[in-house]
């Protein structure tokens, strides 16, 4: 078993270092980011090169049932073959015994990548750009709620209790005291993260109860990625060790701002190693034009994507720190594309439309893919925004349905992730909102059932 061992990344040696690895859980995220797969003894991974799950996994809903996608040949579940990405592999740091994680790419039976697997979708979309000699590069951002454990859906969500006995409290954005309230939850954040090799670039708090946000250091789009696939695993494990629940809801609290994911985006030409969003004076480039044109023409076909449920609407409020249209400003943060205040050579984009419960590789996917086709048709954005973004009109979905009839539609969108995962993932959410409409609400019950 030594020689794989010997191979491992740095913080995976260091965490087993005079231990004896036990279990290794074989994992590939699904349409929801939910990790699937299994857990096997070391001793059997090291003799295995591959396993199989079926490709159902991809047709599943987030409530466990399932969309008609399996295509011309029926639902007859073929198995799929996973193959471990070895630079993935990371501690599971909280399990009782001595573990390892380690995320697996998907293939069929000739070798060809299993289109609907969200970390071939990114990958489909990262080699686009490479293919036209770009290295994309991006930063995401996560905000999530601790709260109080919730095992009745039909309570409100609550915010946790903090440290000094009382429930953590709102519009408390950037305040130590506040961070100060979960140290507990954040120095278990800390010590998974550190023990799985993942740089935290730092941990604030937000403007809602409870709510915080981790900043990552930029890099490459897939590895940032997975990073945030496992830090979604990690910080729910953190927060269960502390009696309360971490959540990834867009809007989880009413009356209160909804959690996010913002992407930054930057391009390097892999020949010159520069920044293709700033010339050789320091200037603003055609390309750094051409990519936010992009995000505005293309993303309203992809928030499907970056808003993946009904809940993520809810998050599109004016006023609630979360964008209502694509207007783009420098240093504003009520326009959905940003550019934040940098030197030339960290000039980059920020796209604040993906909330924090969008699967991350698809969430990155599909932002990149609509820079990418700004990049290749060269089109202008509109007149930057100057001033409260708020008071202009909204032009992205503002329901689930109208987000599917979009993504149904966009065919350019479709080439760029790939026509056989836009077809499943359109047929998969369809079924989900219908679903949803299913659901008869509390709402409905209290102002319908005797006044109408």
């Amino acid at each position: 078993m030594s020689a794989w061992l010997d191979a491992l990344p740095d913080a995976a040696k260091s965490y087993l270092e005079g231990r004896r690895l036990d279990e290794v859980e074989c994992i590939i995220s699904d349409l929801p980011g939910i990790a699937r797969g299994k857990a096997v003894p070391a001793s059997k991974f090291e003799k295995q090169e591959y396993f199989h799950l079926p490709d159902s996994i991809f047709y599943q809903t987030i409530t466990g049932d399932w969309g008609e996608a399996a295509g011309e040949d029926g639902f007859i579940e073929r198995d799929m073959i996973l193959y471990p990405d070895m630079t993935t592999v990371t501690a599971a740091p909280w399990t009782g015994d001595w573990t390892l994680q380690v995320i697996h790419d998907a293939y069929d039976r000739d070798g060809d990548p299993i289109a609907c697997s969200p970390r071939n979708v990114l990958k489909r979309v990262v080699q686009l750009y490479h293919d036209k000699g770009w290295d994309p590069v991006v930063a995401p951002e996560m905000e999530f709620f601790l709260v109080a454990r919730n095992v009745d859906p039909a309570h409100e969500i609550k915010p946790m209790m903090g440290r000094s006995g009382r429930p953590a409290a709102a519009r408390q954005a950037y305040s130590m005291t506040a961070v100060d309230e979960f140290g507990p939850v954040i120095d278990d954040i800390y010590d998974f993260a550190e023990a799985q090799g993942f740089e935290i670039d730092g941990i604030t708090q937000e403007g809602g109860a409870g709510q915080l946000e981790i900043n990552l250091r930029h890099g490459d789009p897939v590895k940032l990625a997975d990073e945030v696939f496992y830090f979604k695993r990690l910080i729910r494990e953190a927060a269960l060790r502390h009696d309360c629940f971490a959540t990834f809801m867009a809007k989880p609290i009413a009356d209160e701002p909804g959690s996010a994911m913002h992407i930054h985006h930057s391009i390097i030409d892999k020949e010159t190693g520069e920044n293709i969003f700033s010339g050789p004076q320091g200037g603003e480039t055609d390309a750094f034009y051409h990519f936010i044109a992009g995000l505005q023409n293309h993303l309203p076909a992809g928030v499907a994507v970056m808003a993946p449920y009904v809940n993520s609407y809810r998050r599109y409020v004016k006023d609630h720190a979360a964008p209502i249209n694509l207007e783009w400003g420098r240093d504003n943060r009520t326009t959905g594309i940003r550019v934040p205040l940098s030197g030339p050579a960290a000039r980059r984009v920020e796209n604040r439309l993906a909330g924090m419960d969008c699967n991350p590789y698809l969430g990155i996917a599909v932002s990149l893919a609509c820079g990418y086709l700004g990049l290749i048709e060269e089109e202008r954005p509109r007149r930057q925004f100057k001033g409260d973004a708020y008071e202009g009109d909204g032009d992205i979905p503002q329901v689930m349905g109208q987000a599917l009839d979009l993504f149904d539609e966009a065919s350019k969108l479709h080439e760029v992730l790939g026509p056989e995962f836009a077809r499943v993932y359109g047929i998969v959410k369809r079924t989900e909102y219908e679903e949803f409409l299913q659901v008869i609400s509390p709402w409905e019950r209290e102002h319908l059932l005797l006044n109408v």
